[in-house]
């Protein structure tokens, strides 16, 4: 067979969309996806009342364009990957897809001359399949946290996804097991955000597929066991200056005492609009399951130096390695609008001069000083988001009508399904 072109893009449910084109359009071109994909949900119901789809105005087409330099070798013999911007009919960027607001986001920060560069830690749980079609938890008896080799993944799933990521470009960081079995944590390395997030959602892809031809049915969801810890997307966040240097660090000391102005705004913007963030950055019904206290997964409303009880955690590293951790979201989100997400309510505390709250001082085990959390549901969060203007305003009005709208849709879809059917409404998808 000769080479081919796959073409993909992120949708609002986190799924990548793709097609293969033929050898001809290994080069600067574009193709074509029905505007109506963002009315689909997990159960292939067309939404057709959603905002933002046109689904009542003919079911137009979107067109995704690329330039030949971004194509990359893929991880499937003879197959390239890419890709690039989607607009409308019309040529105007489609504003409800999250990577248009994620380079929304990036243009605000560079008002202030700052690039914003990401560093994105997955986690996932691992699971098989029997015979009958049930899904169980791969079986690891000796596994363990920080663990490697045969007791830790005796289909040797990781070192195909290793190998497979190496083959096709990707600057992997660690691969490692986690603190529940069978967890497993992949981490990205630095890059400026639109690059590491297209790194995030391609290298995603590649874990599921390259582990699937393994036996293994790799989820990044939230919560997919309910007596286990649960899968979290950290975004580590900095910001290159206009000389090239690291924006929040004042030097070699790191943690809170070597925070800039530029770090205290970013986690004020953070605390002033957490509820808000949960709907956009932890947007499943499932996610609520994870996001509880004393979980370690951004539920208060707190930040602390190098402690991950709290949602917003400032590395105990200064100098170019100084950064601060955002720890709410899970890759149920849109990994693009996640991250746009996080940016523009740094942003919005920065421009803002917010006030920083007090430092973390409890454990978040047995106690801690947040007044408040985020909400207990989806339902909730998205009220919370519809309360916060600055917020909307950030993300844009029409992204966050299409993404309150899916998602309310998919709060009545889950309503009378036990924890773990609404846990399968999407396993296979994220």
């Amino acid at each position: 067979m000769r080479d081919r072109l796959r073409p993909v893009w992120c949708d609002h449910l986190s799924i990548l969309r793709s097609k293969y084109l033929p050898q001809e359009k290994i080069g600067s071109g574009s193709t074509r996806f029905a505007q109506p994909c963002l009315a689909v949900h997990y159960d292939k119901d067309l939404i057709v009342d959603a905002p933002g789809t046109n689904c009542l105005e003919g079911l137009p087409d979107m067109t995704l364009s690329w330039d030949a330099a971004d194509i990359r070798p893929g991880w499937e013999p003879g197959v390239h990957m890419v890709t690039g911007d989607m607009t409308d009919r019309d040529g105007a960027p489609v504003p409800i897809l999250g990577r248009n607001r994620l380079k929304a986001a990036i243009a605000d920060w560079a008002k202030h001359g700052l690039t914003p560069k990401v560093g994105i830690e997955l986690e996932a749980f691992a699971f098989t399949r029997a015979e009958d079609g049930t899904l169980a938890p791969y079986d690891l008896p000796g596994g363990h946290v920080y663990g490697g080799g045969p007791f830790n993944d005796p289909l040797g799933f990781t070192d195909a996804i290793w190998e497979a990521a190496e083959a096709a470009g990707f600057k992997l960081d660690l691969v490692t097991t986690e603190y529940d079995t069978p967890q497993y944590e992949f981490t990205l390395s630095f890059d400026e955000a639109l690059q590491a997030v297209d790194e995030t959602v391609m290298f995603r892809q590649l874990a599921r597929e390259v582990a699937f031809q393994k036996g293994i049915i790799l989820t990044f969801l939230p919560k997919p066991l309910f007596d286990r810890g649960g899968s979290g997307m950290h975004i580590n966040l900095s910001f290159t200056d206009t000389q090239g240097n690291n924006a929040l660090s004042a030097g070699p000391q790191g943690g809170i005492k070597g925070m800039t102005d530029l770090g205290r705004g970013c986690i004020a913007g953070w605390m002033k609009h957490h509820k808000a963030l949960a709907a956009l950055t932890a947007p499943s019904v499932n996610s609520y399951a994870r996001l509880q206290p004393a979980s370690m997964s951004g539920f208060w409303c707190n930040w602390g130096e190098d402690h991950r009880g709290v949602t917003c955690r400032v590395s105990g590293e200064g100098g170019k390695k100084a950064r601060l951790e955002h720890r709410m979201a899970d890759a149920a989100a849109n990994p693009y609008a996640a991250v746009a997400a996080v940016l523009q309510a740094a942003r919005l505390g920065y421009e803002g001069r917010y006030d920083l709250p007090p430092v973390e001082t409890g454990d978040c085990f047995m106690g801690q000083n947040a007044e408040y959390g985020v909400a207990e549901t989806l339902s909730a969060a998205l009220d919370d988001l519809e309360a916060d203007a600055p917020m909307i305003a950030a993300m844009g009005p029409e992204y966050v009508a299409h993404h309150v709208h899916m998602k309310r849709v998919e709060v009545d879809k889950t309503k009378d399904m036990t924890p773990e059917q609404a846990r399968d409404f999407s396993i296979w998808f994220v």
